[in-house]
């Protein structure tokens, strides 16, 4: 007797958790989706971890787009471990280990520790960006000027921390960047307004991912 069975294309990949070693810290993770797909790279802002973005329904939500998604407890927040002036090397690190090509990054607020230095000397190793009123592009402005990564500046309209002036310096320094303007809600935009921030994110991914893709 034959049995049929049906593998449906649409399929969730789970959500699992995961640590790696960099440098002598465990630093936890989260990833979904297929490692073959194109990547997008979660980091998190100073009040937040891995799970806010699993939480939040994010990661799901690409997942069920065929997106694979890692997203990171950097070091010191969730479960990862502490690691002392590691700023400039933690993501190059990461991502070599991670073995992910051309991701995107998404980086939010304090995290613009660690992916603005990246932006500033490995663009090249990522398909795109997505700035969610990082700190530290008044610091790294001459720095950050002229670089063509495709790149998405998405703001809350009310943010008192990163002011929305700062999405518009960025926008004039990155040639490739627009900004993306959530009205009405402050600095964690995206926890305020987390459907329209998922709209301008999967759009952006989308578009950058296609236009990859017909490079190719």
């Amino acid at each position: 007797m034959f049995c049929l069975i049906y593998i449906n294309p649409f399929m969730e990949y789970a959500i699992a958790s995961k640590v790696i070693k960099i440098q002598t810290a465990n630093i936890h993770y989260l990833e979904g989706g297929d490692p073959q797909n194109p990547s997008v790279l979660f980091l998190h802002g100073a009040s937040f971890n891995a799970k806010t973005w699993k939480d939040l329904g994010t990661l799901k939500r690409l997942t069920q787009k065929n997106f694979h998604v890692i997203a990171i407890d950097l070091p010191g927040y969730g479960q990862s471990e502490s690691i002392s002036d590691y700023h400039d090397e933690f993501l190059p690190k990461l991502i070599a280990k991670l073995s992910l090509q051309k991701a995107i990054l998404v980086s939010p607020s304090m995290s613009g520790i660690y992916s603005l230095s990246f932006i500033v000397k490995h663009s090249q190793h990522l398909q795109g960006f997505v700035a969610i009123a990082p700190v530290g592009i008044l610091k790294m402005s001459q720095q950050l000027r002229g670089i063509e990564l495709p790149t998405l500046a998405i703001w809350g309209s009310e943010d008192r921390i990163i002011p929305v002036e700062q999405a518009d310096m960025l926008v004039k320094l990155m040639p490739n960047a627009r900004k993306f303007i959530l009205a009405k809600v402050g600095h964690a935009c995206y926890m305020k307004a987390p459907n329209k921030f998922h709209e301008g994110l999967i759009r952006f991914i989308d578009q950058v991912t296609t236009v990859t893709q017909e490079e190719e």
